[in-house]
């Protein structure tokens, strides 16, 4: 696959992904007990997790083939 094309259809995944993965961050946030600890800890927890998912996405795009 030409490298423009996987590059085009990463970003635009990474760029779903992450509106999918902050719409429902805020949603499950909504729920929590409003005592500041607890969302600190969500928020950094949040925050930091979504690279997990999206680094394969990346290491395949930027893989030649």
């Amino acid at each position: 696959m030409n490298p423009r094309i996987k590059k085009l259809i990463g970003g635009v995944g990474i760029l779903a992904f992450l509106a999918i993965y902050i719409s429902l961050a805020i949603v499950i946030a909504e729920f929590l007990p409003s005592f500041w600890l607890v969302k600190l800890v969500y928020f950094v927890v949040v925050g930091t997790a979504w690279g997990v998912p999206i680094i394969p996405f990346i290491t395949w795009m930027n893989k030649e083939e």
